[in-house]
């Protein structure tokens, strides 16, 4: 009897309807399961249904084996109710019971079960459908010892079972332990395709390992007879793309074409993306052209790419003539590419244009989202709009249902910082912290430099403390900004004591954190110790920029007199960072505070030829002076 065979743990069996179950015999069990009538059969078939040929019993096979785990679950009585209906174990059974709607660990006592049969092993069709069940359950450990279990064992397993079990392992985030097995199976069990190799670079793209795909490529190129395809390609391209590797990027795209190969709308769209970024304008709109002439059509990725780069090129009417001829090939646009150009169109001056397309956005079919919103408001302030005007589009994003972003803050604060609306900033960043944003460091920005400016440096120090208490550090450029403004209101120890600071947290000072300590320096006459700050800042691998030899330039003209101003104006002129009108009217106003007219002429008559002007009040000092010598060397009959 089956009842005999119910381990006592089994507290379902107390239920009476199922104790009742338990004492069937087995000729009730051969009954309860037994297959159908073919008349009952076609009664409870649909009226357009009919039978596989080859089995008519397939599908009420299918649901006995449904109605005995249903009921038993797995266990002795399933066990011993198979036995009964003494159905053969073999692997379409082993696939069909996988796939039935039941718990992940019937399917696992099952399969368990049915591998340790007299005269049955499981092949790379019964693992991968286990390991599909496992994957969908979320029980990745399980899938992982079932892999482990069927690399292990003497099941054949193909390229095509290959690239399955990596593209699992990949969607489940388990690089290391995908490129384990692909070697494993590589080196024991079967040779990887072109397909194969595809499913590993794919994999390794997503996950960010851009590195390790271009060493799979070489050893892709040495196995001989398995050559790259456009999918390879592709892959290869954009992670070359994205580290940066442009010059490898391209010579992949002149490979793939030499080869026969046909590159993709995306293909296609990276090359574009890395000729614009590369300033070589020409070439891009010249690959397009290509793209035509091979008949690859645009996408509208294509052209967002297309349009992004012509506008930063400073073609911003080709750009939008190019928006509306796509419109006219019935290419539709996207929200992306429409944010695009709202911003080429906003940076260009052309706000009216911008608030134009932003109306007919719904007319395009695309939904206007945060992005689109920011846009358009940072285009208002760039445009010197009205601050309120600005903020009404700021509430009326709110009224369509979109949600502000940090970043929607961060433009409002710095609009209203930059037209002195301090107040109305301060409240802002209030209305940030209140709706749960995390403090951004460009925001605190903008306010501590507007408090800065205004003379508030205790107001700008609260808000410095303020950062640094909610975030644990402050960004390189908000050190900075409080350098600038300690420097400025004579607290240099402070100034110099936030820069080590900086130093200590592992934020690496860049170009404006070493210029705004070196400003304070000369501001306090400390010109030489700026100056060897300077050597510093060189040795340490950050670039300055012409504003950090203009204020050395300053403390050289206001401390060091004309000499040592003209030596280093010499070297500027010799060097990559050529000077500028600030550093002309610098030294001209060096040569004119030392009496050096004749020098100051020549450097006058230098500065007219280069286009620069001159600085009025050192150009009125010098006319004075001149006067007053020309007077002094005047004959009294005169």
């Amino acid at each position: 009897m089956i009842s005999g065979s119910i381990p006592l743990r089994r507290m379902i069996s107390t239920l009476p309807h199922l104790s009742q179950r338990i004492k069937q015999t087995e000729s009730e069990i051969v009954q309860m399961f037994k297959l159908s009538s073919p008349k009952d059969e076609i009664q409870r078939l649909p009226m357009n249904q009919k039978f596989p040929r080859n089995n008519p019993s397939v599908r009420t096979l299918d649901e006995r084996f449904i109605r005995i785990l249903k009921i038993f679950k797995w266990g002795p009585d399933a066990e011993k109710a198979m036995e009964v209906l003494k159905l053969k174990v073999d692997h379409r059974l082993v696939r069909e019971v996988l796939k039935i709607d039941v718990e992940i660990h019937v399917k696992i006592q099952f399969f368990k079960w049915a591998g340790k049969r007299r005269n049955f092993e499981h092949d790379s069709t019964t693992y991968m459908a286990l390991i599909h069940c496992l994957d969908e359950a979320g029980m990745l450990g399980e899938m992982w010892k079932t892999i482990q279990e069927m690399v292990r064992s003497t099941c054949v397993i193909g390229p095509a079972d290959l690239s399955e079990i990596v593209k699992v392992l990949g969607k489940a985030k388990m690089v290391n332990k995908a490129l384990s097995i692909f070697y494993q199976i590589k080196g024991r069990k079967c040779k990887p395709t072109s397909n194969t190799y595809n499913s590993m670079i794919l994999m390794l793209m997503q996950e960010g390992h851009h590195e390790k795909v271009h060493e799979l490529y070489n050893e892709m190129c040495n196995e001989g007879d398995c050559l790259p395809d456009t999918v390879t390609y592709s892959a290869l391209i954009a992670a070359f793309g994205k580290l940066g590797r442009d010059d490898s990027a391209i010579s992949l795209f002149d490979e793939m074409k030499e080869n026969g190969l046909y590159p993709t709308a995306k293909i296609y769209t990276t090359i574009l993306g890395i000729y614009f970024k590369l300033g070589r304008v020409e070439k891009a709109l010249g690959l397009v052209q290509e793209m035509k002439e091979k008949g690859c059509a645009l996408t509208v990725y294509t052209y967002t790419e297309l349009i992004k780069g012509v506008g930063k090129a400073g073609k911003v009417e080709e750009a939008y003539s190019i928006f509306m001829n796509m419109l006219k090939e019935g290419c539709k646009p996207d929200v992306v590419l429409i944010n695009n150009l709202i911003n080429l169109l906003g940076k260009a001056g052309r706000l009216a244009d911008a608030i134009k397309l932003f109306e007919e956005i719904e007319s395009l079919q695309c939904t206007p989202n945060v992005v689109t919103y920011n846009t358009v408001i940072k285009a208002l302030f760039e445009s010197k709009a009205r601050a309120s005007e600005a903020f009404l589009w700021y509430e009326k994003m709110k009224e369509n249902g979109v949600v502000p972003s940090s970043f929607t803050y961060s433009i409002l604060i710095d609009g209203f910082c930059k037209t002195n609306r301090v107040e109305k900033a301060l409240l802002l960043l209030e209305e940030m912290d209140e709706k749960g944003f995390a403090p951004c460091p460009a925001a605190y920005c903008s306010l501590i430099n507007a408090l800065g400016k205004a003379k508030r440096y205790e107001a700008a120090n609260e808000l410095f403390q303020e950062l640094r208490e909610n975030c644990g550090y402050s960004s390189a450029r908000v050190y900075a900004v409080m350098i600038k403004h300690l420097g400025k209101c004579g607290r240099l120890s402070e100034a110099v004591d936030l820069f080590n600071e900086m130093k200590k947290l592992g934020c690496k000072p860049d170009v404006y954190a070493y210029n705004a300590l070196m400003s304070g320096m000369v501001r306090v006459g400390m010109t030489d110790e700026a100056h060897s700050l300077l050597r510093t800042m060189e040795e340490n691998g950050c670039t300055p920029d012409l504003n950090s030899h203009n204020i050395i330039l300053n403390g050289f003209a206001r401390t060091g007199g004309p000499k040592r101003a003209i030596e280093m104006f010499t070297r500027m002129k010799n060097s990559k960072i050529k000077p500028d009108v600030v550093s002309y009217n610098t030294v001209l106003g060096c040569l004119s505070r030392a009496g050096m007219f004749e020098e100051a002429a020549k450097l006058m008559k230098e500065m007219n030829s280069k286009g620069f002007e001159y600085d009025l009040i050192t150009y009125s000092s010098i006319l004075e002076a001149v006067g007053k010598i020309d007077e002094d060397h005047t004959p009294a009959g005169l």
